[in-house]
């Protein structure tokens, strides 16, 4: 081999190398840290730079993106005493990468530690109640300790949430006592609630259903004593505009008598005092028209009515007379001779009228 190549290759060889240690490419969202014999020299920024070969070197390359990061659940005590396990997740950004190679050995350990102890000072305040409806305020409180204390390290935190928040198992179990209890409570509630609401609806409904029977009952009864009273007034009207005599009247009060017996349920019954009234009504009709030859039937018929009326008279009125006595069977027999000399009456009555040539009674159509 030329003795002259050799150097020209070796010489060659330093120039590569000399270029490729002078040039350094930074990739995008990230920061190199450049030292020069040992000592900080300056960041390096994305894309293509220049250092002194040998003299300079990199010492760190730092990501400046957002990071993620989640730490190991730590056990603090809350203010009642109770140990409870807390997660929480961290994201923080690299704002000066100088700081965070120089000011902090491992700026990950230092904020992992931070945030536990922040946690500590700051949940050791709370119960376990608060400690786990505030987590909101728990967040606030743990970024603004770690955002002021991380600020000198080129550190700044974005954000800091809390994962889980583990209690006891026997809290878990009291706590879930509690809720069922409260569950419970609120159903216990709901149900009485509705069946008040059915009760009170039940009981409008039943007075509404009262009183609309109540106002068709009073409704019924004054049309019907208002039609018993039209009916009453219409025939009183006929009788008096037919000018109805006394025998017509007595013949009338005759005819309803056999309506009194007509209940099999009647264990006594009266006898009306106006019935010898006009039993002598009749009787006096009948005698004035015959005039001579039923004298005296219509005499005895008299005497017999006679004979009703004072013993009408000495019983007072309208005595009840009980079935089995000796005064109920006279009266039954007095009863029974007073419809027989009625009925004679009314057939005389009836027999002379037709003698006479009446062929209607007045105020019968």
């Amino acid at each position: 081999m030329d003795p002259v190549v050799i150097p020209i290759l070796v010489a060659a060889l330093v120039v590569v190398f000399l270029v490729a240690a002078t040039v350094r490419i930074v990739p995008q969202a990230r920061r190199y840290n450049i030292e020069r014999f040992g000592r900080y020299r300056r960041t390096l920024q994305p894309g293509l730079n220049f250092v002194l070969p040998v003299a300079d070197r990199v010492n760190t390359k730092l990501d400046v993106r957002e990071q993620v990061y989640s730490s190991d659940p730590k056990p603090v005590i809350t203010e009642d005493n109770l140990v409870v396990n807390i997660d929480t997740v961290l994201y923080y950004q690299i704002t000066d990468p100088r700081a965070a190679a120089y000011e902090v050995a491992d700026y990950l350990q230092a904020i992992d530690q931070l945030t536990v102890t922040t946690l500590r000072n700051v949940i050791g305040s709370m119960d376990l109640e608060a400690t786990l409806t505030s987590r909101e305020e728990i967040n606030a409180r743990l970024r603004a300790v770690l955002d002021d204390a991380t600020g000198k390290w080129g550190i700044r935190v974005n954000r800091v949430e809390i994962k889980a928040i583990d209690p006891p198992n026997t809290i878990k179990e009291a706590m879930e006592k509690q809720m069922r209890a409260e569950r419970d409570k609120r159903a216990a509630i709901l149900h009485a609630e509705g069946e008040r609401q059915a009760k009170i609806l039940t009981a409008e409904g039943t007075k509404q259903k009262d009183i609309l029977e109540a106002q068709g009952t009073q409704q019924a009864m004054i049309l019907r004593a208002d039609g018993e009273s039209k009916a009453v007034e219409l025939v009183f009207q006929a009788v008096h505009r037919n000018n109805a005599d006394a025998k017509v009247l007595a013949y009338k009060y005759l005819e309803t008598l056999p309506h009194l017996a007509q209940s099999d349920n009647n264990t006594f019954w009266v006898i009306p005092g106006e019935l010898t009234e006009a039993i002598r009504t009749v009787t006096t009709a009948c005698g004035d028209q015959s005039a001579g030859t039923g004298l005296s039937a219509s005499a005895e018929r008299e005497d017999a009515a006679a004979d009703v009326a004072d013993s009408d008279k000495d019983g007072v009125g309208a005595p009840e007379i009980e079935p089995n006595s000796t005064l109920a069977l006279d009266a039954v027999a007095a009863a029974d001779e007073a419809a027989k000399q009625a009925a004679a009456a009314v057939s005389d009555a009836k027999a002379e009228a037709e003698a006479a040539g009446e062929t209607r009674l007045p105020g019968r159509r």
